[in-house]
């Protein structure tokens, strides 16, 4: 017996209130745009500054253990880290431990760095302290800058690859659905004051791409269908198109939710933001693919002469349960 999360042949009607689900997508993003300026991110320590200590022992790293000794100094934002190497010894463990900058200071200050190794050395009495760097905050401003040249750059090679793939109504149908995707992650992690680094940095640029490949697919099938059916109205093409990639469009949301979910409850909390982000932005992905995306494309249209033969047809199976 094959698990069908949504039944073949299914003709839901996705365009009848196109209008309230732009107008949905809106105030999200207006909302998102409020807490983004009253609240703004709290930023981990890749993007405000901080120090970095270097620690080696014969003990093999405990987070939980080197966390707790430092609780009672209250530093605010602590990332631990085991570092591994091919050519350690046995006996060599190594962890990085980042320190967030104390307010209205540039790194952290020598005394609490005492305080610190005097708290590690308590809980692990072999421990060695190898080496402390510490990042500036004009160090952090450029990462700040470079991280949103590197999403700005992913969507403006996304919106090049559509509109010669397809066209510049598609393209620009893909690109609203990346920036809608883009602006509610920065916006829920605005809300929930959820740590900011470089990681999600990373999860936002993997969004990028799983949002693409979702609405490529349901592009694909746009366009086939706009040979097939000529003489449809475009709402109903487009219908037609999203119904039949339905069900791959669930599966393989549903299947990826599963592992992150997974993760999310059992991968601890080095890589808990990472995951958060990915959760969030499968679900509006997928959200914006549909509604967003083929919103966008059906109110700026797009031509009805498909004649020419073609070259990038190969999702006839995009239809069929995984």
């Amino acid at each position: 017996m094959r698990l069908k999360l949504v039944k073949q042949g299914t003709n839901f009607d996705f365009f009848s209130r196109w209008r309230l689900w732009l107008g949905l997508s809106g105030l999200l993003i207006v909302l998102a745009g409020v807490s983004f300026v009253l609240q703004g991110l709290n930023y981990g320590i890749d993007f405000r500054g901080g120090t970095t200590v270097r620690t080696e022992s014969a003990q093999p790293v405990d987070i939980g253990l080197y966390r707790d000794a430092m609780a009672p100094l209250e530093l605010g934002d602590i990332s631990i880290t085991e570092v591994f190497d091919p050519t350690f010894d046995a006996d060599q463990n190594v962890a990085m431990i980042r320190i967030q900058a104390q307010e209205g200071q540039e790194a952290v200050t020598p005394e609490t760095i005492r305080d610190v190794q005097a708290a590690l050395s308590a809980s692990v009495p072999d421990i060695q302290f190898v080496s402390v760097e510490s990042v500036g905050p004009k160090v952090s401003g450029e990462l700040i800058q470079t991280a949103a040249i590197a999403v700005i750059l992913a969507i403006g090679a996304v919106l090049i690859y559509i509109w010669l793939r397809f066209e510049w109504q598609f393209a620009l149908g893909a690109v609203a659905a990346l920036v809608h995707d883009v602006i509610l992650t920065i916006g829920v992690f605005s809300e929930l004051q959820i740590k900011f680094d470089l990681a999600i940095i990373a999860a936002l640029l993997t969004i990028v791409g799983y949002s693409l490949n979702d609405t490529v697919v349901v592009f694909d099938r746009v366009r086939e269908n706009l040979r097939k059916y000529k003489k449809k109205p475009l709402n109903e093409v487009l219908n037609i198109s999203i119904n039949e990639t339905l069900s791959r469009t669930v599966m393989t949301s549903v299947t990826t939710l599963l592992a992150l979910i997974s993760l999310y409850v059992l991968g601890g909390d080095v890589i808990r933001g990472f995951v958060f982000a990915m959760i969030w932005g499968v679900i509006v992905g997928t959200y914006s693919s549909v509604f967003v995306a083929s919103t966008v494309l059906l109110w700026l249209g797009v031509k009805r002469d498909w004649s020419k033969p073609d070259a990038n047809a190969g999702n006839q199976f995009a239809n069929v349960d995984a």
